[in-house]
């Protein structure tokens, strides 16, 4: 059985849509600047393969639920706190690694929802832009048309423009890394639950 979960997440990893993600996604949102698909909430079911009942964790677990969940602390890394964690807590059984998964994945996944939602933010912010931009140019067209322009009023625009052009040029080339962030998290849900699916117990 654990087998045949192995090779469906497998395929899962093949598709486009990466594992973990619950559900259709949106291609709706106009405030969704990424190209890749806009995916609010994750699947625990498809990253853990045992049925996970609920449980307090003990301290110890609890301490590397919150070091799994930090993003500083490499794949490299998060294995070895789990080794250790494993050689001083064993034996260890499915439901407390099922929990530490739980714990981990409940907190990475607070974190994406953060960041989708700050994207939208972020979006939204370039488009006002965008349109604050496309109005100054709109104005400074009509007043060179004037008989008499104002080229006070003129200058100014064209210094504005110029400025909220360079922050927009600066915004977008960040958007690449704001964008890759959410699928950061969410492989790296995945990768955790593999690593801890490696010690279950045979």
């Amino acid at each position: 059985m654990r087998a045949a979960w192995h090779a469906l997440a497998l395929a899962l990893c093949l598709t486009t849509q990466p594992p973990g993600t619950a559900g259709a996604v949106d291609f709706s949102d106009p405030d969704w600047p990424c190209i890749q698909r806009k995916a609010e909430n994750l699947s625990v079911s498809l990253m853990w393969p045992e049925p996970i009942t609920r449980l307090p964790l003990a301290p110890a677990a609890n301490d590397l639920v919150a070091i799994l969940s930090l993003r500083r602390v490499t794949l490299e890394e998060a294995g070895a706190h789990i080794q250790a964690f494993v050689e001083k807590t064993a034996p260890v059984d499915s439901q407390m690694l099922g929990n530490i998964f739980l714990g981990v994945f409940e907190n990475l996944s607070e974190n994406r929802k953060r960041l989708i939602a700050g994207i939208g933010r972020y979006s939204r912010s370039q488009i006002a832009l965008s349109t604050r931009i496309d109005g100054s140019r709109v104005e400074m067209a009509k007043l060179t048309r004037e008989t008499k322009p104002d080229f006070d009023r003129i200058d100014k625009l064209e210094e504005q423009i110029d400025w909220d052009e360079r922050i927009y040029r600066d915004r977008s080339q960040a958007l690449t890394y704001v964008c890759e962030t959410p699928v950061l998290l969410e492989k790296r849900a995945y990768a955790i639950a593999q690593i801890l699916l490696g010690h279950l117990p045979h």
